[in-house]
């Protein structure tokens, strides 16, 4: 007997339901759990997990900080880069801060702890703290010399044109030193925490200042990643900081570029990403071979 059209349909809908749950919800995830069972294939699985004396310290995929208790970095360990995760880190809040090139200005809240540094505050104030914990120059273009935007609010007697007559650091406030003591001839004055200079009509003005060009401390160093899970650094970095590391584990600077060395990667497939270094890798190669004193 002839099935009805509606009931013919529903019943070919329900045969390719049941085969597609089969294909897809059944077969297929356990193909794919067969596959990361193979061996070679079963730690990336797995999260490629690294483990130090029996116990799990960390993945080759997601960085970690190196930092005591209070945050401050550990001397004898080659520092991450930074990570705007979470507290950093963190795979479960992933992200990039958002800020671009036009971040500048920060928002100096009445409240300190209600204040928003602007992406080259936060630039300049690591890259500041590296060069002082590496010994280098941490200058760098648009930066003041106490680690904050080199940014000035202009304000002029036409509003865009005319005379200036007034000149707000609006980065830096009381007690520091306005990092230029005068702008055509008009002092420089410190900001207020509150105020909005930007609104008030003043001119956003970064003054890049003496710093070198080429800064010695490397990009990497002073920004995050898009994930904020990059568990490499550049070579340029790890350079950077072989003097100290060296210095503080009492050891050779050269046996410790060797190891630099030996755990820099290069590019995937030949062609996709740049050359790196595995912090946490190189950090436990460094446990392994010069135990900290």
């Amino acid at each position: 007997m002839r099935l009805p059209a509606w009931l013919a349909q529903h019943l070919a809908a329900l045969r390719a339901l049941l085969v597609f749950t089969v294909l897809l919800g059944l077969a297929y995830p356990l193909a794919l759990v067969a596959a990361g069972r193979i061996p070679g294939l079963d730690g990336k699985a797995d999260g490629s997990l690294i483990t130090a004396n029996g116990r799990v310290v960390g993945s080759a995929l997601i960085g970690q900080s190196f930092t005591d208790a209070d945050g401050n970095p550990v001397p004898r360990y080659f520092q991450s880069r930074p990570s705007a995760a979470g507290d950093g880190y963190d795979p479960t809040s992933t992200a990039a801060s958002n800020l671009g090139p036009e971040s500048v200005v920060d928002t100096l809240a009445v409240d300190p702890a209600e204040s928003t540094p602007s992406l080259l505050t936060q630039v300049c104030a690591r890259s500041r703290a590296v060069g002082e914990l590496d010994g280098v120059d941490g200058r760098r273009p648009y930066c003041t010399s106490d680690g904050v935007g080199a940014v000035l609010a202009v304000f002029r007697e036409g509003g865009l044109t005319g005379p200036v007559t007034r000149v707000v650091s609006v980065n830096q406030t009381a007690p520091a030193t306005p990092f230029l003591g005068a702008y055509q001839g008009v002092p420089v004055e410190l900001a207020t925490p509150g105020a909005n200079y930007v609104a008030a009509g003043g001119v956003v003005t970064p003054v890049r200042g003496d710093a070198p060009a080429d800064p010695a401390v490397p990009a990497d160093a002073v920004t995050a990643s898009g994930s904020g899970l990059d568990p490499h650094i550049s070579v340029a970095y790890a350079r950077l900081q072989v003097d100290r590391v060296a210095r503080e584990r009492g050891v050779d600077p050269a046996a410790v570029g060797r190891l630099v060395d030996r755990h820099t990667t290069g590019r995937t497939l030949g062609f996709l990403g740049g050359v790196g270094v595995n912090v946490l890798e190189l950090n436990l190669a460094l446990d392994a071979e010069f135990p900290a004193r």
